[in-house]
């Protein structure tokens, strides 16, 4: 029967399946193993520390055959010798098209090597240690995203930058995504960055103190004019120096992101002088956010959000919720409440939420610990299009409101209910039983049993 089978159909069948079955398949025999992995184009290694020359050699020998391979992640232990690895990717793969470095550091003269044989590379996240240089960035012709991590601190730098990045610097014309973890106060090089990259789209910052050259930082923002996305995490430094930059600026974002940090004045001004109002917005601000700030973006005559996520609020929203899903409901098809205080403390409040979002087509309620049965049923009755929904965490709900899921929304296909400690086996299996669309459930194993699996094989368990 293996023979019967011509090669490129086999491939094909092959290149079809999930990964989870790669390691079943690869022992089927040598032929199927060799077809497997020429078919393969995503990757993911975790190699430990130490990078001995055997681990590289077998590595090499690795990657040179997955002909076809065009993502690549490696999860590293850590240390020395990671430059090792990236020549032996420079070696072996190059018709790579993103490549994930996350737990090792590599060095400017093995980016240099990279970019002269995976001239296809579209998107990369590294980790680079101190001095900062950028001149290598210029060289990979087809990036368009770039994620990089700072390492080490300045204190443990002791020499200068190698390189003058003032003499190769030229603007970088496809990088689309820009993300930025640990710029610290001394980091003038990032200025680089900000002076070349002129046509970024989507901007994220993680556990900065500083924006490095805050100069080069405001030209950058005034003169990318296509900027549509803005993401600070643990930011709290600098995140009102760049509201009150862009609001200064009139300079206007689609989607804003905040986590773990920013001044309740800001935020106002920001939403207040923002001139084509958002479309999405994430905040995860547990003392900041405040009913004014909903309040103000109902009031916006240009938001048309839809996206809203709000986590790990510990303050009275309730009023500003209503206000702002009233005004965006023609709009709103994402809601996300995680871990909110005013949806457990506000009799009603998701009844009123759910007739304001007739067309919402994901809802996220995690971790609303009080939520009980009748408020979650009576906010679905309204919410018949939802496709996804994740209760994980909401312990107090029962198998008894899966009997209003189902009957509210048939169209779902992902749910998500771990930790919801009063549905059990019969509530799971009921569920699985009568949505015909249900492609995913996130539960505990323990909940779902063989007999269940085996009658809904198209259902993944998680």
């Amino acid at each position: 029967m293996d023979e019967l089978l011509c090669e490129e159909i086999l491939q094909e069948i092959l290149r079809r399946l999930p990964p989870v079955a790669a390691a079943d398949i690869s022992l089927v025999s040598k032929r199927w193993c060799s077809l497997l992995r020429s078919s393969t184009t995503s990757l993911k290694l975790n190699i430990p520390f130490p990078y001995t020359s055997s681990i590289v050699a077998s590595l090499s020998d690795l990657l040179r055959q997955h002909h076809l391979l065009s993502t690549l992640t490696f999860v590293g232990g850590g240390g020395c010798g990671a430059d090792s690895l990236l020549l032996a990717v420079s070696d072996s793969c190059p018709q790579l098209r993103r490549l994930i470095f996350s737990g090792c550091t590599v060095s400017i003269s093995s980016l240099y090597t990279l970019a002269s044989y995976c001239v296809h590379l579209s998107s990369i996240d590294i980790h680079v240690s101190r001095p900062l240089c950028f001149h290598w960035l210029p060289l990979f012709k087809s990036l368009k995203q770039l994620s990089i991590s700072f390492v080490n601190s300045l204190a443990n730098t002791d020499s200068p930058s190698p390189f003058n990045s003032a003499a190769v610097e030229g603007e970088i014309k496809d990088l689309e995504m820009l993300s930025l973890n640990r710029i610290l106060s001394g980091d003038y090089d990032v200025g680089f960055l900000w002076r070349n990259c002129k046509n970024i789209k989507k901007l994220k910052l993680a556990s900065c103190e500083s924006l490095g050259d805050y100069s080069s930082f405001l030209g950058f923002l005034r003169s990318c004019g296509g900027l549509q996305e803005l993401e600070l995490r643990s930011c709290r430094t600098i995140v009102d120096v760049v509201l009150l930059t862009l609001a200064g600026n009139s300079i206007s974002v689609n989607s804003l992101s905040i986590h773990d940090g920013c001044s309740k004045e800001s935020l106002l001004q920001f939403i207040n002088q923002n001139p084509n109002g958002l479309k999405n917005i994430n905040l995860r601000l547990p003392l900041d956010l405040e009913n004014s700030h909903l309040i103000a973006l109902s009031e916006h005559p240009s938001t048309t959000l839809t996206t809203l996520r709000i986590e790990s609020s510990c303050l009275p929203i309730g009023e500003g919720l209503k206000a702002l899903t009233a005004a965006n409901s023609e709009f709103i098809e994402e809601l996300a409440l995680v871990n909110c205080k005013a949806v457990e403390r506000e009799p009603g409040l998701l009844t009123t939420l759910g007739q304001n979002l007739r067309r919402l087509r994901k809802l996220d309620l995690c971790y609303n610990e009080d939520i009980q049965d009748k408020e979650l049923s009576s906010m679905l009755a309204s919410c018949t299009s939802l496709i996804e929904l994740k209760l994980s965490g909401c312990r107090r709900l029962t198998d008894w409101c899966l009997n209003a899921v189902v009957r509210s929304c048939k169209n779902l296909e992902n749910v998500s209910m771990k930790l919801c400690y009063g549905i059990g086996t019969s509530g799971v299996e009921y569920l699985m039983t009568n949505l015909r669309r249900l492609k995913t459930v996130e539960v505990e194993a323990e909940k779902v049993p063989a007999t269940v699996k085996t009658r809904f094989m198209n259902v993944v368990v998680q």
